[in-house]
This record gives structure tokens, C-alpha cells and sequence, in this order.
């Protein structure tokens, strides 16, 4: 669903605000308001100054909601990496690691994206199980099928979700059921991103999508890269997931090059609007050419867990001043939620320093750390950091709403909790049924 709300009207909620700042992983501003109009943000301040703040406005010009004790607003989370296609076998096909797991199971289910009925069914079915968790960015991966991924635009379209989409791309060392010279591959992208632009939905934007060096010819990346370049488009692909995907990329299909980042960064896949996803052995001196380009990483830790592909260090991603966000990764990863991609980044970060080899000063990460990775980091991962990603006067309001005193709760609150421990609580133990109302660009596009 989605609720158009009077765009003469300014839309007021007054309570508990959550976000994160560039100073700050968590910031919580108890009786605190924030206002918007037209899908932006017109002003944040304590209760006390709302008054004030709504003298400019006639009666009925102005829509005050407060929120109960039990319920704050936060931003919307952000995916940063996540294949619409392969929803449709989430939970399933976990039994394999990476290259036998995109042979056996992935490129089979992608190639049936060809038949548009299945894909308007699989499609429909993801973005409604993603938008429903609070998702209200995803980057998404569709298929090399362009039909198939307008049909995913139109769809992002009519829920009123904000998302990157792309056209797969795939010329080379994939099965020949599933593949596409690069000649095509080009002039159908050309359509797709000419298809989404004549949209004008400020909402919906083509990412160019190599799927990564090991299915694309360094002709094709190339030609990408120019294409993104002429269109001023961002790049989305894959790095460094695993380490027998590492051996084969750079040891026997594109071999000569320095490592990895070398072949994206020699085709100039490498911009400051790339988001790659993985980069699990990403050496400190590639993590060095990634901060000089601008391009980001996302961070799919379930996915690299359930496919035993390895473990980023994000804390050392982060020190070395790299962007990056959080993914889910479906299907890699077995859950649409960015809630489970939230504790799976920390439980991850524990791991690395339970057997770092001096755990007493690595710092893992925290709630609040990934709280901001979901949010402000994955905006900043996307090159959207002044559009959304916290609570900010002339950001787009894209905003949910949680309540831990909903019918059937997957957690309980006690009188001994405090206000951090609530947000908490609804970090670890929290599902779809504790977010209430979901907004993209101040519109309501799910509600319970």
C-alpha cells in the first residue's frame, strides 16, 4: 500500500527519535519532533519548541502525531547489496560454497527469469518481504534478462520503495544457458537504462551490474564503465568473496593483474558512485585504492557465514577510511531482514576477535555500530548520504516506526528496562511485526 499524505500539510511526530550523526553511531533524542513537507525534512527540535514551530502554520495545514511511550522512529534501513531474483529460494540451497553454490543452484533459478509471469510473481513477492521488513532502500541484483528487471522497476514503483536496480551483465565463463555476448549485454543495458530514466521517479535508479570478474570479460567491464561514466550512473558488483572465487578470478581468468581490486580498478569499474559487495580478503593496500577512488563495500556477513566463504574485518575496513554499508545478500544470505544483517555483523565481529591474535585491543563491533551501518553508512555506501540515512533538516523523509507493545511482540519490555534497552532489545530480538508504519520520501507505504 501507499498513502499519499497532503503535500500542503506539514506532517509532525513527536517522541523518540533515533539515528546516527557523523559524530555519533546512536543518537537518541527523547521528546524531541521532527517535521516534514513534500517528503523533506523541515525541522528537528525538542517538544518544547513545537509550539513555536507551528505558528507559521494554519490548523489545517499541520498533521501532529505523538507517539506512544512505547514506540520510536528511526531511519529506514538500507540494503546495500541484495538479489531480487533469489528470493524466491531464500532459506533453501545453504549446503554448498560459493562457485558450487552459484552453479547448482543460482544460475539455474535466474535463467527461468525469461518467463515474465514468474518474475512478476518472485518479484512481487521479494520487494513486498523487503519493503515489509523496513527496508526502504535496497541495491538491487536482478537478472541479464531486461524485461524481467523493468518488470522489477515497475513493481519497486507501485509500493513506493526507493532502490538501485540493475541489469545483470554476463558474457563470460557462465553456462550457456545463461549467458550473453557483450555486444548485447551493452545494448540491452543501453535500453534498460534509458527505460528507467524516461520513468522520471526520482525514486528509482539504474546501477550498472557486472556481476563480478569472473562471469564478465574485461571488454564488457569496460564498456560498462564507459557507459556509467557517459550517464553519470553508479556501479554495483562483486569482490573478493571467497577464496577459491579469488584464485579463479585472478589466477586463471584475468591473470597478469596485481589483484583483484586491480582488474575492476584497470577497467574503471572503480568510481566514487561503486558499491561492491564482500571484499572479505581485500588486502590493506586494496582497501587503500578503494578509499582513493571513493568506491564503498557492503558487508553481507550471513551470507558469507551460510556459504563458509570467510569473514570481513569491517573494524578494519572502517579504520582504513573505507565506506561501507550492510547487505542481506539473498540469497547467500537466508534472511531479507537488515535486522538479521545487523546481528550478524556484530556476532561476526566477535568472532574475528575472539581469535584475533591480540584480543584485548581489537575492537568489535557494537549495536550502535551497526545500527549506523545500516543507516547513514549504507547512504554514504550508495552515494545517497544527502538524501537519507538520518534525521537531517532537508533529507527525505524515510522513516520507520517501532512499537515493542504490539500484539505478539517477539520480545517483552519490563519495568526495569530503559530507553537504550528497549532500542536494543528491538536490535537483537525485534521483527517485521514491531514496525508499525514504514515512509519513503514522506509517504506512507506500509502499515499495520
Amino acid at each position: 500500500m501507499t498513502t499519499e499524505r497532503d503535500d500542503n500539510q506539514v506532517h509532525v511526530y513527536v517522541g523518540t527519535l533515533v539515528h546516527s550523526t557523523e559524530t555519533e553511531n546512536m543518537q537518541i533524542l527523547e521528546d524531541s519532533f521532527v517535521a516534514y513537507k513534500q517528503g523533506k525534512i523541515q525541522q528537528i527540535g525538542h517538544k518544547n519548541d513545537l509550539e513555536n514551530f507551528l505558528t507559521q502554520y494554519n490548523e489545517n495545514e499541520k498533521d501532529v502525531t505523538y507517539m506512544k511511550s512505547s514506540q520510536f522512529l528511526m531511519p529506514g534501513l538500507i540494503d546495500t547489496h541484495i538479489h531480487a531474483s533469489q528470493y524466491c529460494y531464500t532459506g533453501t540451497a545453504l549446503d554448498l560454497e560459493l562457485l558450487d553454490w552459484l552453479e547448482k543452484y543460482t544460475f539455474p533459478v535466474e535463467s527461468s527469469f525469461k518467463d515474465l509471469a514468474f518474475a512478476e510473481d518472485a518479484y512481487t513477492k521479494a520487494v513486498q518481504r523487503v519493503l515489509k521488513n523496513g527496508t526502504t532502500t535496497a541495491c538491487y541484483f536482478a537478472t541479464i534478462h531486461t524485461d524481467a528487471t523493468l518488470k522489477l522497476c515497475d513493481i519497486i514503483e507501485k509500493f513506493g520503495q526507493r532502490a538501485y536496480v540493475g541489469k545483470v551483465n554476463m558474457d563470460y565463463n557462465s553456462p550457456e544457458y545463461y549467458i550473453e555476448d557483450a555486444s548485447t549485454s551493452i545494448t540491452e543495458t543501453q535500453r534498460f537504462v534509458e527505460s528507467v530514466l524516461a520513468k522520471k521517479n526520482p525514486l528509482i535508479t539504474p546501477v550498472i551490474t557486472p556481476r563480478y570478474a569472473g562471469s564478465c570479460s574485461m571488454d564488457l567491464m569496460k564498456k560498462l564503465a564507459h557507459l556509467a561514466a557517459q550517464q553519470d550512473l553508479p556501479i554495483q558488483s562483486h569482490i573478493s568473496e571467497s577464496k577459491n572465487e579469488i584464485e579463479m578470478v585472478c589466477n586463471e581468468l584475468h591473470p597478469g593483474y596485481e589483484n583483484y581490486t586491480d582488474i575492476y580498478d584497470k577497467a574503471g569499474i572503480l568510481t566514487n558512485k561503486t558499491v561492491m559487495a564482500h571484499g572479505v580478503y581485500l588486502s590493506d593496500k586494496e582497501l587503500e585504492v578503494f578509499k582513493a577512488r571513493g568506491s564503498a563495500l557492503s558487508h553481507c556477513p550471513n551470507s558469507n557465514l551460510s556459504l563458509r566463504s570467510g569473514i570481513l574485518d569491517v573494524r578494519n575496513v572502517l579504520n582504513n577510511g573505507v565506506k561501507v554499508g550492510l547487505g542481506t545478500d539473498v540469497s547467500g544470505g537466508y534472511h531479507p531482514s537488515m535486522l538479521d544483517a545487523i546481528r550478524h555483523a556484530i556476532q561476526a565481529s566477535k568472532v574475528l576477535k575472539i581469535f584475533h591474535t591480540n584480543p584485548d585491543i581489537y575492537k568489535a563491533i557494537d549495536y550502535k555500530d551497526a545500527f549506523k551501518l545500516a543507516t547513514l553508512s549504507g547512504a554514504q555506501a550508495l552515494g545517497l548520504e544527502k538524501e537519507i540515512g538520518n534525521f537531517e533538516v532537508g533529507k527525505c523523509f524515510d522513516a520507520i516506526l517501532i512499537d515493542s507493545d504490539v500484539v505478539n511482540s517477539p520480545y517483552d519490555v519490563f519495568s526495569r528496562d530503559t530507553l537504550a534497552d528497549r532500542i536494543q532489545k528491538f536490535i537483537f530480538l525485534g521483527d517485521d511485526r514491531n514496525i508499525v508504519d514504514i515512509f519513503v520520501n514522506g509517504i506512507l507505504v506500509t502499515s499495520s
